[in-house]
Formats: C-alpha cells, sequence, structure tokens
C-alpha cells in the first residue's frame, strides 16, 4: 500500500486551463455522426479513385496540363489564332517531347536489361566489403529477435522485368490522355461557362471563377518554373555524367529531367541509378560514389534554396504536405499518382484557402 501511495504522489497532476461544460450533448452527437459521415464518404472517394483509375488516372493528368496551359489558349483566342489550332500544337510538342525522350532512353533501357545478369554479379562483386558488417547485423538481429534471416537469391531479370511493366505506361491510357487533353484545351472555355452556369447565385459564381482562375494562375506558375528547373537539372547531370565517364550521360539526363518531377522518392531513384551504374563503371566504390554525392548535392541546393527563391514562399508547398500526398498518390495510383501529388497538393490549398480564408486573430497558446 506505501508504495502504490508513493506513486500515486510521484505522478504530476494534469494541466487543464479554463474547463467549460459542454453546452448541449446533442451537439456533440452532430458532430460525432457529421466525422462519420465524411469518413465514410472518404473511404468510398477512395475506393472510386482506386477501382476508377484507369479512366480517371489518365483523363484528370490531362485535366491539370488542359489547365495549366489554358491561359495560352485564351490569349491565342484573344489574337484571332483558333483554340483547335493552339490546342493541336501543344499536343503535338507535348508527343515530341514524350517521343524524344522514349527514344534516348530506350536504347540504354534495353542494354542495361539484357546485360541484368552481368550487372547485378559485378555489383555483388564491389559491394562484397559490406557483407562482413551485414552478417554482423543479421547475427545480431538473430540474437534478439530469434529464428533465423531469410535470404532472398533471385536473379536480376526477376526483379528487373517487373519493374519495367510496372513503370511503363499502356498504350491505351496514353491515348486517352492526350485525346483528353486536346479536347480540354480546346473546349475549356464552354465546359467553365457550363460549369458556372450550375451555381445558384451570383456569389457563388463568382467564388467559382476566382477559384478557377487562382488553380489556372498557380499550377501555370508551378509548373512552368520547375519545368525551366528540371531541365537545367537534366542539362547539368546530363553533362556530370559525361565528364566523369559514364555510359549514356543523355538518358542520365532525361531520367534526372523527368523524376525531379517527384518530390523525394525521384532523386532517389536518380542517386540509385547513379550509384548503380557507377559500380559497373568504375572499378572502386569511392569513384562510384562521386556522381550519387555531387547529385545530392545538386537536388539539396536546387529545392531548398533555387526553387523557394525563384517559384517564391507563396507557391512553396509544406514538406509534411507533400509527402503525405505522395505517399497516398504514390500508393493509390503508382509512379504516374506520384507525379500528380503537388498539382494535386496546389488545387487543394488554392480551394480550402478559398473555402476558409486565414483568420487574422491569433488561438491562445
Amino acid at each position: 500500500m506505501g508504495y502504490i501511495h508513493a506513486s500515486r504522489e510521484a505522478r504530476e497532476p494534469l494541466s487543464i486551463r479554463d474547463p467549460q461544460p459542454v453546452d448541449s450533448i446533442q451537439n456533440i452527437w452532430q458532430s460525432i455522426g457529421l466525422a462519420a459521415t465524411i469518413g465514410i464518404f472518404a473511404l468510398m472517394f477512395g475506393v472510386f479513385l482506386y477501382v476508377g483509375r484507369a479512366i480517371l488516372m489518365p483523363v484528370l493528368a490531362a485535366a491539370i496540363v488542359a489547365m495549366t496551359f489554358a491561359p495560352l489558349v485564351r490569349r491565342g483566342a484573344r489574337h484571332g489564332v483558333s483554340p483547335w489550332i493552339t490546342a493541336l500544337l501543344i499536343v503535338l510538342v507535348a508527343l515530341g517531347a514524350v517521343g524524344i525522350a522514349a527514344t534516348a532512353m530506350a536504347g540504354p533501357v534495353s542494354e542495361w536489361i539484357s546485360r541484368a545478369p552481368e550487372i547485378g554479379a559485378t555489383i555483388r562483386e564491389r559491394l562484397s566489403v559490406l557483407d562482413r558488417p551485414l552478417a554482423s547485423l543479421r547475427e545480431l538481429e538473430g540474437t534478439l529477435f530469434g529464428g533465423n534471416s531469410v535470404t532472398v537469391n533471385s536473379s536480376s531479370s526477376n526483379i528487373v522485368l517487373p519493374v519495367v511493366a510496372f513503370l511503363t505506361p499502356a498504350a491505351a491510357e496514353l491515348l486517352l490522355f492526350f485525346a483528353a487533353m486536346l479536347f480540354f484545351l480546346i473546349g475549356q472555355g464552354t465546359l467553365r461557362a457550363n460549369l458556372v452556369a450550375m451555381f445558384p447565385n451570383r456569389d457563388a459564381k463568382l467564388r467559382f471563377l476566382k477559384i478557377a482562375n487562382d488553380i489556372e494562375h498557380n499550377l501555370a506558375g508551378y509548373l512552368t518554373v520547375v519545368t525551366i528547373i528540371n531541365l537545367a537539372v537534366g542539362v547539368i547531370v546530363a553533362a556530370g555524367a559525361w565528364l566523369l565517364g559514364l555510359p549514356s550521360p543523355m538518358t542520365f539526363g532525361v531520367l534526372a529531367a523527368v523524376l525531379n518531377y517527384v518530390p523525394y522518392v525521384g532523386p532517389a531513384v536518380t542517386v540509385a541509378a547513379l550509384f548503380g551504374v557507377g559500380l559497373v563503371t568504375f572499378p572502386s566504390l569511392s569513384q562510384a560514389l562521386i556522381a550519387p554525392l555531387a547529385f545530392v548535392i545538386l537536388t539539396t541546393t536546387e529545392g531548398h534554396f533555387i526553387t523557394p527563391t525563384i517559384i517564391g514562399r507563396r507557391l512553396t508547398l509544406n514538406p509534411l504536405l507533400i509527402l503525405l500526398a505522395l505517399a497516398f498518390w504514390t500508393w493509390m495510383w503508382g509512379p504516374v499518382g506520384a507525379l500528380l501529388a503537388a498539382p494535386f497538393s496546389i488545387i487543394g490549398l488554392v480551394v480550402f484557402n478559398h473555402l476558409f480564408p486565414a483568420d487574422d486573430g491569433k488561438l491562445p497558446d
């Protein structure tokens, strides 16, 4: 009994500031019911996104790209250029960019896949210096948790081929993406007018137009600047790979430029690719580390200093928000979802700030 009494006295009392009784228990149950309804809707909406991803993914991606280029189409229309012509030019440029990237990467990637067993054996040989630490780690794991560690021994082709199949988009989805983007660009004016007509009063119509304009403005500003920065990163990576003597430097440039659209994950994949090819190309582990370390320095400088300085703090997204959006959309839609995570975050923030504008009042500390 004395021990229990002493332990109770050792506990610190709770700090509760100005507690107030609840006005009505009915209000609490109403709030719980509302939260449950919203939760059920969110779950059903998530199921809808997952089940319909084959159609929703290319259509929504096309809508985002079309919103980015919509100001360009309207500007051309004001100067007497038909939206059909502007939209066709944009789609042809996009097709050309995809074709150039695919052409630049097809040859080297095919060669690496064909040499997968040889490359895997070389990488295992170069990383043999890590066998002793890994063996010690496995021994420690077996001592602490018991059981035998499982060694996975699979050929490189069994790993590479599913990854390539996962990253390669279906031809039907690509066709749907470009077709939807073309018609979104052509009919964006009519679509906007029809959506405005659905709202019941003038205030709601004005709010919708403000939200739509801000989404287009922020998407165009963000994606345009990020595209320019990513092209610069790709050029620097290609030049650096050529100077260091890595094979197919153009492929690394294209890979770095494309993957840099995906926060965190994209640069990590590029680092892994640079390190893997460096292990095969160079005779020592220290030489193989030069390219990935240089790329880490480059992307860190770009992400923390260059991009925020150029696009301004207004368009700088919260890192936690980006991380959560990236995890959700990658889990939902794979690599394409990872590419769309930042644009979806921008759209969500614009809508949220219009519906719930920031209050100047301060909450109590």
